[in-house]
């Protein structure tokens, strides 16, 4: 993958509005380690949860005062990283453009640790039908969605996308998360990877070890379509070029190997 050309669509560079930079220099530290990695776009994605409220007032003169210090080096866009609530939903319905990233259709949505299907399911339906195109976000480190992995076929199937964390894929948040990632991976039902970083601390930006990584077990086309085009398509609101049909995923196909053994026991 040639540096340059690499697109963030989940970040929390705006200081002072939620857990990511505490000031502009912190915001500073994190965008000049995306450029040395070869990123050229982010897109700035601060919470709107119970803890954090959402000011889109405050989070643009925060945007501005990082792009006079960036001087252009780095093309920065506003979206939000909004947690699934019934109080977020019906306002993302009212309000298309608020949470979306620049703007478009795109929206990240994070799910409760915790949660009911039924319902989930149908928050996201609700704003795929709106006309909005849902991103579940970091999938592999919500407990529910890696025992029952198939709720995302059902997702995927209404018009969601799928965005990994890039430190997952690395390792950084366990090996039950990294083995999930790349079982999505390889069956097709991920779309993105982003950084989701917040400090450089605690979770730094990295997109360009994630792509090698990905390179290096999947492949060159999958590399650059999870972390290239898919990326560039989103931040700039425009239809994802045409993705490969899921297929089992190995944790799927063990399950089924489970089940046949089992029958197979009863019957003798």
């Amino acid at each position: 993958m040639r540096a340059g050309d690499m697109f963030e669509i989940h970040y929390h560079l705006l200081f002072g509005v939620d857990d990511g930079p505490r000031d502009v220099s912190e915001s500073l530290a994190l965008a000049e380690a995306s450029i040395a990695e070869g990123v050229t776009h982010i897109v700035c994605t601060p919470h709107s949860n119970y803890e954090f409220r959402f000011n889109p007032d405050i989070n643009m003169e925060r945007l501005a005062l990082i792009n006079e210090q960036l001087k252009g080096t780095l093309t920065l866009g506003m979206g939000c990283d909004l947690h699934l609530s019934y109080e977020n939903i019906v306002d993302a319905l009212h309000n298309h453009g608020k949470y979306t990233i620049n703007g478009t259709r795109y929206l990240l949505v994070e799910l409760p640790d915790f949660f009911v299907f039924k319902s989930i399911s149908e928050g996201l339906r609700q704003l795929s039908a709106s006309g909005l195109i849902p991103i579940i976000t970091h999938p592999e480190r919500n407990p529910l969605l890696v025992g029952e992995p198939s709720r995302l076929d059902e997702w995927i199937g209404i018009g969601c996308l799928t965005q990994i964390t890039a430190g997952a894929l690395l390792g950084r948040f366990g090996r039950r998360a990294e083995a999930f990632s790349f079982d999505q991976i390889r069956s097709n039902r991920v779309h993105l990877v982003a950084s989701d970083a917040h400090s450089m601390d605690w979770r730094p930006p990295a997109m360009k070890d994630a792509a090698e990584v990905i390179k290096a077990r999947c492949g060159e086309e999958v590399a650059q379509r999870l972390c290239i085009h898919n990326p560039r398509a989103v931040f700039f609101g425009e239809s994802l070029p045409p993705q490969p049909n899921a297929k089992k995923s190995l944790n799927a196909i063990k399950a089924e190997r489970s089940v046949l053994k089992s029958t197979f026991r009863r019957w003798w």
